[in-house]
């Protein structure tokens, strides 16, 4: 008897040790889904499926688990599983995932769904970008929640991006998530980066972004560059036509190979653009300027193991532009004019590696830009001695710009830390940003170095299903600042249903006393120019941001609809602002000073409604004021002004998509901006005193439509597509005119009515 219960007890022991499998496959409509995350929720436990699909997880006890299985761009499935002394099969077919439940990186630096994120991120990805007939970068931030993009420039065209009320330095632009966007770069990198580059846009607004760096007060764009996914390739042609006056000529190709094990990839893209220049009041000046564009690069990825990641991005930018009297001469014989040749090269290199069980990683990256800039910005002069001087020594300048940025970041996750699990990010990073401007006619040259060393950390705390704690401080040493700035961001995140999410923010930063994009801009006003220098006194601006936000999306079988309500409040102390500081031989001068602080504070509205994936809608509104707390000078011998110039206190925006089957596809786009408070310097004709000018609000109108012909022999898609950008013609009408116009005297839509039409040859 005693040998009985012996044995029993070995066996049960044995039993009761035993570790056991779970093993299945991951598909989608039934078919294989390679490289899903296999995830035994709670546990350090974990796989990846192989290219067929199939998957095991070793080692379980017996006992009851959650498995969760998820791949970008599918929703996440999650199972309850009983092990009792047997293996497991279970078997996962993901549903593609919705606009609700997209996978983001930028409101944390690591990867998470959107309806869990603690910040709210906004996406645009390439297919909304191609339905709205977007260009370039610039062209598609406009259909962006709290997003507004305006034209500065009657003569060269530059574009600014303004997030929530805040003017472009207050917004750090991001390639792949790294700060490789220059001042100089800024001026007009948003027109020169293509459309066919982008896989994705995420934006965040708002002081939340701040782990980013000085510059993210108003917000972050990361530009997420197309990585290679499967074997393809693209190429298309459009031809617009600016109201019959003025041709541009676009050609985009892309094409991607992937190695059969998937374990490598490149993807490759070209752009070439050539548009003419258009004279909007026919006075022989152009109010948009001649562009001819190339650019090419790539993305590449190599796995040289499992748990270990390279990727490669390069770029390379080239963009000639030439804006004002429309002549065949030498910028310089021109009445007036600005030429810009910009050859731009940006690359960046990441190595990921992955660790303990996945629950660690380490990323190490290098990223880099270098722009060369030769430039020419005059006007003829009236008298025949400036005459000789202008000939003998004419306003052309020289631009050179490196950035750089090098970093580690070490993400872990506690998968039992006090109540439900954390992952713990820490990082530090160095970036330099060196920017020569000169023209030596113009006795003007900024020569800047800005150097940050940076350390951050942030705990990204799932106390539960339900509730969201992110935390994090970033720390600074700028080398225009004196001390080190702690900028530190808080985020609470309560989900009191699986469909409602609310969400409040508080955060820090600060931007340095340097020269940043606008600040660059030379201006024509007055029949001469006008530049901008910083204060000898000048310190860093200061921001404390909070935000508080509702979302609420109703999905059933056949429709989704949802709404974001968000109200933002910033307070800027010491606010930069520009002075006017009188004349000298060559024009009007400003500097950046110090005011006594500023306060934006506003409402942005964001609806989304999709039926069957045939009609979808997105629209967003910002109710905002921007004002200084202390009135400020704008224009010598006018009144200050508390408000913030050329800051309309209602955009927003529309589109409508109708994609019936997987041929077709209409869509209708609006943007609408309000009055705004701008500035109008005399010297043109129209115009003999400097006065303030409210401008009109406007409703700009588009539509596209396309259809795609299926070449099954050829495994080839071939579509057809055309429509009409600003199809009511919702354009500046009172533009200054003549050689000593005011350049900066610009509102409104970047581009009069535009038709257009194309064809485009796409792998299926």
């Amino acid at each position: 008897m005693k040998k009985i219960f012996f044995f029993l007890f070995i066996y049960s022991s044995i039993i009761n040790s035993q570790n056991f499998t779970v093993s299945g496959k991951v598909t989608t409509n039934n078919n294989v889904l390679s490289y899903a995350n296999i995830a035994v929720k709670n546990t350090n436990k974990g796989a990846v499926a192989d290219e067929n699909g199939n998957y095991v997880v070793t080692n379980l006890p017996s006992g009851n688990y959650i498995i969760e299985v998820s791949f970008t761009g599918y929703e996440t499935l999650r199972k309850d599983v009983s092990i009792n002394d047997k293996n497991i099969t279970l078997n996962f077919d993901l549903k593609e995932a919705s606009l609700l439940d997209e996978v983001v990186i930028t409101g944390t630096r690591t990867f998470k769904r959107i309806t869990n994120s603690p910040v709210i991120v906004n996406v645009l990805n390439s297919e909304a970008l191609e339905n709205v007939q977007a260009c370039n970068l610039s062209e598609g931030l406009k259909f962006q929640p709290g997003l507004r993009v305006e034209t500065d420039c009657q003569t060269c065209n530059y574009t600014q991006l303004r997030m929530n009320g805040l003017a472009g330095g207050y917004s750090q632009i991001l390639i792949n998530g790294r700060p490789i966007f220059s001042p100089l770069t800024g001026l007009y990198g948003l027109e020169q980066i293509p459309v066919n580059m982008i896989d994705r846009i995420e934006t965040i607004r708002g002081g939340g972004s701040t782990l980013y760096g000085s510059s993210a007060i108003g917000g972050v764009v990361n530009v997420i560059t197309k990585t290679p996914k499967e074997d393809s390739f693209d190429v298309n042609y459009t031809y617009q036509s600016i109201k019959g006056d003025a041709s541009d000529h676009i050609i985009n190709g892309n094409a991607t190979v992937v190695s059969k094990n998937k374990n490598a990839g490149v993807s490759l893209f070209v752009n070439k653009r050539e548009r003419d220049a258009y004279d909007a009041n026919g006075d022989n000046f152009s109010e948009l300027s001649e562009l001819n564009n190339t650019s090419f690069g790539t993305n590449l990825f190599f796995l040289p193991a499992e748990n270990q990641k390279f990727e490669v991005s390069f770029s390379n930018l080239n963009e000639y532009r030439y804006g004002g009297e429309m002549v065949d001469k030498a910028p310089h014989l021109a009445l007036q004019s600005e030429e810009r040749t910009h050859n731009v090269l940006m690359g960046s290199l990441d190595y990921q590696i992955n660790f303990n069980n996945e629950n660690s990683s380490l990323i190490t990256y290098l990223a880099g830009q270098q722009t060369d800039r030769d430039h020419y910005t005059g006007i003829f002069p009236d008298t025949e001695e400036d005459i000789t001087t202008h000939l003998e020594n004419p306003p052309y300048g020289i631009s050179k710009t490196t950035t750089f940025q090098g970093g580690a970041q070490l993400n872990h996750r506690f998968n039992d830390f006090i109540k439900g699990s954390n992952v713990f990010t820490f990082g530090s990073e160095y970036v330099m940003d060196d920017v020569l401007d000169e023209i030596e006619a113009y006795n003007y040259k900024i020569d800047q170095t800005t150097k940050t060393f940076a350390a951050f950390l942030q705990s990204d705390w799932e106390i539960s299903s339900k509730l969201n704690l992110l935390s994090g401080v970033r720390a600074d040493k700028h080398n225009l600042v004196n001390k080190v700035i702690f900028s530190p961001r808080f985020s609470l995140l309560y989900k009191p249903q699986s469909n409602l999410q609310l969400r409040t923010t508080w955060s820090t930063g600060f931007r340095a006393p340097q020269a940043f994009d606008t600040d660059l801009h030379i201006a024509f006003a007055g029949g001469g120019i006008s530049r901008i220098s910083l204060a000898d006194d000048l310190k860093e601006e200061r921001s404390n941001s909070f935000s508080a936000s509702i979302n609420y999306d109703k999905p059933t079988e056949h429709y989704i609809f949802g709404f974001t309500l968000e109200g933002f409040y910033t307070h800027l102390k010491d606010a930069f602002y520009l002075a006017p500081i009188g004349e000298d031989e060559f024009g009007e001068r400003f500097e950046k000073q110090n005011g006594d602080g500023a306060t934006v504070k506003g409402l942005t509205f964001e609806v989304r409604a999709n039926y069957d994936k045939k009609v979808q809608l997105e629209a967003g509104l910002n109710v905002q004021s921007s004002k200084f707390d202390t009135a400020v000078e704008n224009i010598e011998g006018l009144p200050a002004l508390r408000e913030f110039l050329r800051t309309p206190n209602e955009y927003g925006f529309a589109t409508l998509t109708f994609t019936p089957n997987k041929r077709f596809n209409t869509t209708l786009n609006y943007v609408y901006t309000g009055t705004m408070k701008i500035a109008h310097f005399a010297g043109a004709p129209e115009q003999t005193t400097d006065v303030y000018t409210t401008s009109k609000a406007f409703s700009e109108l588009g539509f596209k439509t396309s259809y795609m012909f299926d070449l099954k022999n050829l495994e080839t898609g071939l579509e057809i597509f055309g429509g009409v950008k600003n199809i009511f013609d919702a354009y500046q009408d009172d533009f200054d005119s003549g050689k000593n116009r005011d350049s900066n005297y610009v509102y409104g839509p970047g581009s009069p009515r535009t038709v257009f039409v194309g064809l485009r040859i796409k792998s299926l």
